[in-house]
């Protein structure tokens, strides 16, 4: 008798599916908060057109919906010491399943890994690396990188300008 009477509700997957429903002003929304995750509801309101209590619902929908995963601090390498940036492909020697595990736990072991990404083509994983030096990254690739067993090739691109990173 109650999945009759229940019936009328949404499948939650799909009802957080059409909350978040991504239209010109969650465009907006989600643009704005990218540029400036701190930025006050007021603010975001009257830049998206919107009055603060439809802003603040809308972005609310989102959170829940998964759209907007968190809000994080954007930090300049430079500053913390970790000038060094490399972009690093690394190809496996084995592509089992237990193989990728083991390299995943320890690129989340190695604080030297900022992203750890896994891609297709000629090899299984980019990296990027950042460290204070030189001598860092090489102590990174011999002694970290370069002892798992799982590793077959790594080639290193050294990052020398970021024109755009839109990363947050």
């Amino acid at each position: 008798m109650w999945d009759n009477r229940l019936a009328f509700l949404p499948n939650s997957a799909e009802f957080l599916h059409e909350m978040a429903k991504i239209d010109h002003i969650n465009e907006r929304i989600l643009r704005e908060l990218a540029a400036d995750g701190r930025v006050s509801n007021i603010q975001l309101a009257e830049r998206v057109s919107l009055s603060p209590s439809a802003c603040l619902r809308r972005v609310q929908d989102l959170e829940r919906a998964g759209v907007i995963k968190g809000y994080k601090a954007v930090i300049d390498p430079g500053a913390t010491g970790r000038s060094f940036v490399a972009m690093l492909g690394v190809g496996l020697s084995v592509h089992t399943k237990q193989s990728q595990e083991a390299f995943e736990r320890a690129m989340l072991r190695a604080p030297q890994v900022r992203e750890c990404h896994n891609i297709t083509g000629a090899i299984e994983y980019l990296l990027r690396v950042e460290v204070e030096n030189l001598a860092a990254f090489k102590l990174f690739h011999t002694e970290i990188l370069g002892t798992l067993p799982q590793v077959n090739s790594i080639t290193t691109y050294v990052v020398m300008n970021s024109p755009k990173d839109d990363r947050a």
